[in-house]
């Protein structure tokens, strides 16, 4: 009697251990199609569809194919950003005290990232078309982004091109817009208004040496 007194928990806790560890190795199998908010998708080796997960109970997760965003709050942020937009763009989601977040803690996007908005930390490595692009999120972009409207990133490396503003804190490559703003740039920006941490210029500007960033 005693011997089934001690045997019931230890098969009870064996059986629970089992399940955790089986969820687990489950998270990390590769998906084909996976969606984010979810606890049980690590890894996506396909489509990934992406909402929106809040701060506090974000899962990053690696994808290699493409990353979908169907947040629709990317149709509303145009229009509220046509009336602040000067503001929006020099504080917002870049302002100066903004977390720095590790990149092993970031979305990685090996591929393809297309959506309405982004608002989940993410690294993407390769293609990136975002109709309001970062907003509220810390952004790296190792390839080309392209916007309709504009680009807002805490690093990039490569092209971003939209046809009203490329802004960045930063930047390596080439900038294409009608305003282009990067504090720590090397480059070249080609746009009615340039800024960089050398000089602000209209029509085309430049620097190709490291900057001394005030803090």
């Amino acid at each position: 009697m005693k011997a089934h007194f001690f045997l019931i928990p230890m098969l009870l806790f064996s059986s629970l251990f089992h399940a955790s560890d089986t969820i687990k190795v489950d998270s990390l199998k590769p998906r084909v199609v996976g969606f984010s908010p979810s606890k049980n998708v690590r890894n996506v080796n396909g489509v990934l569809f992406k909402y929106f997960e809040e701060e506090e109970d974000f899962i990053p997760k690696k994808v290699n194919g493409l990353g979908v965003g169907g947040n629709f709050l990317g149709v509303f942020f145009p229009v509220l950003l046509f009336f602040n937009l000067p503001d929006a763009i020099s504080k917002g989601s870049l302002n100066d005290d903004y977390e720095v977040v590790p990149e092993n803690k970031m979305t990685k996007i090996n591929g393809v990232q297309l959506s309405l908005i982004n608002m989940e930390p993410t690294v993407t490595n390769g293609l990136e078309i975002n109709v309001s692009s970062n907003i509220n999120t810390y952004a790296i972009t190792n390839g080309v982004a392209v916007s309709p409207l504009y680009n807002l990133h805490h690093e990039i490396k490569g092209v971003s091109v939209a046809p009203f503003a490329n802004v960045g804190q930063k930047c390596r490559g080439l900038q294409i817009g009608l305003y282009n703003s990067c504090k720590d740039f090397r480059g070249i920006q080609i746009g009615a208004w340039n800024e960089n941490g050398k000089r602000r210029l209209p029509l085309i500007n430049w620097n190709f040496k490291k900057q001394k960033i005030n803090e």
